[in-house]
């Protein structure tokens, strides 16, 4: 007689820590498991705790074995559990989790996830710990079956792997070389997220504009923006993230003259300081960096530019910290992600002198988010009476709860929370509303329709996706509605490297840990 245990389909779930790249990571490991017959988890103790890791920073390793010493006791009173630790800090750490952590069922790596099944099954077979790192990439994470959780928006990766060697970062050791997706590949993708509903797409890279260094064309990446503007249905076109020294004219000229590239723009500075920069081997200055900006708003003047600094970088004097300071004040961003340096062992930036202390890194981070913070209220308040065209979200932000109002990014990426008027129709995730910005804060817009209006709503086959997916997780048959096929069907959210839609656009990172 089979056991009913071993005979029910195992249920999983994935953790997922870092940046989008990780986030692009864990959709393809919940299509590999879902592919192999597992099930996500609903409810209840998963049967498959996946942990994917990022290394960036040195509290991912506290993070990472914390939560590993809190499922150790789940796992004891859960029979057949099992838990598999991927990503960055695993490709890193390799053996090491399992010393620290014995009761870890698989380590793999970032070059072999397609692999986790397997090595799950494996790992209960021969009742003993799976570890498996590749030092090249095994199979582009793009071809393996994807899991999305949007009807929106999906992550399209172009790239991956780093030829940058910045001092600070771990990544280029961890993710390989660039490797680049033929173009065609990348289109066709696309091509197949546009027919499944998808109506945003973010395409994803290490250093996005690098893009073509493989097969020796340097204007690729600009070349397939334009492409992406052929595309019939795809109305928003992002990427993330480019590098200031490959920044050239012939991407601002795409970005600017292909309609459905949005007017939004993230680029890493790091540092202000000319002298740090040098010291990061970030090979570019800071006027350069600001030319960038002045270029990007000359054919873009409402393009929302966002950034990413490092605070306390070694050596870093309060000299160097003004220049910080300065650059930002000249660039006005509409946001950045501020960062306290910490060290990561295996870069050079681990061994130099002059590492500063943390009081002092604090102070001047505090120094910067209070400036940022007013910079980025002060260009929000900006918007308050423009029109904008917002795409809705199933859960985006925190005010939703409280005020009964809905929320999407507007074009420029800014989030905006909007009402829906008493006998207004509702927009469904997906759709589109053409709304008036009322009120500003920091980091959100509000816009609010007084009492007795109506709502501006362009249903689109995204919220159509929805409609079908609402319906799907209902075990309900899904109705046709007025963008579909009648003869349309639909089948389980997973793809064999045809993908379907994926989680929305917005960087992640642990707003708790006062390093963001």
């Amino acid at each position: 007689m089979i056991d009913e245990k071993l005979a029910a389909p195992r249920s999983y779930e994935v953790r997922t820590y870092g940046c989008q790249m990780n986030v692009h990571d864990s959709e393809r490991l919940s299509g590999s498991l879902e592919a192999a017959g597992y099930i996500r988890a609903t409810e209840g103790q998963a049967d498959v705790v996946v942990i994917n890791t990022c290394a960036v920073r040195e509290n991912a390793d506290n993070k990472l074995y914390g939560n590993l010493g809190m499922l150790a006791s789940v796992k004891k009173a859960h029979q057949g559990m099992q838990i598999a630790v991927g990503g960055c800090l695993a490709q890193k750490d390799k053996n090491v989790i399992l010393d620290k952590a014995p009761w870890v069922d698989v380590v793999f790596g970032t070059h072999n996830m397609g692999s986790l099944p397997t090595l799950l099954e494996r790992a209960r077979h021969n009742e003993e710990a799976q570890l498996e790192i590749l030092e090249s990439l095994d199979v582009f994470p793009s071809t393996l079956p994807t899991r999305r959780e949007s009807t929106h928006s999906a992550w399209v990766s172009i790239s991956v792997g780093c030829n940058n060697t910045c001092t600070f970062c771990i990544v280029p050791a961890l993710r390989g070389k660039e490797k680049d997706r033929r173009p065609g590949d990348i289109l066709s993708e696309v091509q197949a997220i546009v027919d499944d509903g998808a109506i945003e797409v973010t395409l994803l890279g290490q250093n996005v504009n690098s893009y073509g260094v493989e097969f020796g064309d340097r204007q690729a990446f600009s070349k397939l923006l334009r492409a992406t503007g052929n595309i019939t249905g795809l109305e928003r076109v992002r990427f993330t993230s480019p590098h200031p020294a490959a920044f050239t004219d012939d991407v601002i000229d795409a970005m600017a003259e292909t309609p459905n590239v949005m007017p939004q723009l993230h680029m890493p500075l790091q540092s202000g300081s000319d002298r740090i920069l040098k010291a990061m081997r970030r090979s570019y200055r800071s006027t350069k960096f600001l030319g960038i900006l002045e270029r990007v708003r000359a054919q873009m003047p409402h393009a929302a530019i966002s950034t990413d600094i490092i605070v306390g970088f070694p050596g870093e004097t309060e000299e160097d910290f003004a220049e910080t300071m300065r650059v930002v004040e000249e660039a006005r961003f509409a946001s950045a992600y501020t960062f306290q340096y910490s060290i990561r062992e295996g870069t050079p930036a681990a061994t130099m002198e002059d590492q500063i202390p943390k009081a002092i890194v604090q102070e001047r981070y505090e120094r910067l988010a209070a400036l940022q913070d007013r910079i980025s209220r002060e260009e929000n308040e900006k918007q308050v009476g423009r029109t904008v065209q917002v795409l809705v979200s199933a859960a985006e932000g925190r005010k939703q709860a409280e005020t009964s109002r809905l929320s999407g990014r507007a074009e420029d990426s800014r989030l905006v929370h909007f009402n829906v008027p008493e006998g207004s129709a509702v927009p469904r995730p997906g759709d589109v509303v053409t709304v008036t910005i009322t009120e500003a804060s920091t980091f959100h817009l509000v816009a609010d329709t007084d009492a007795g209006g109506t709502l501006d709503i362009r249903r689109t086959t995204a919220g159509e996706a929805w409609d079908r997916a609402q319906a799907e997780s209902c075990g309900v048959p899904s109705s046709v509605g007025p963008n579909s096929s009648a003869s349309s069907t639909v089948g389980p959210r997973v793809s064999l490297g045809l993908p379907t839609v994926r989680v929305s656009t917005t960087p992640i990172y642990d707003p708790s840990d006062s390093e963001r």
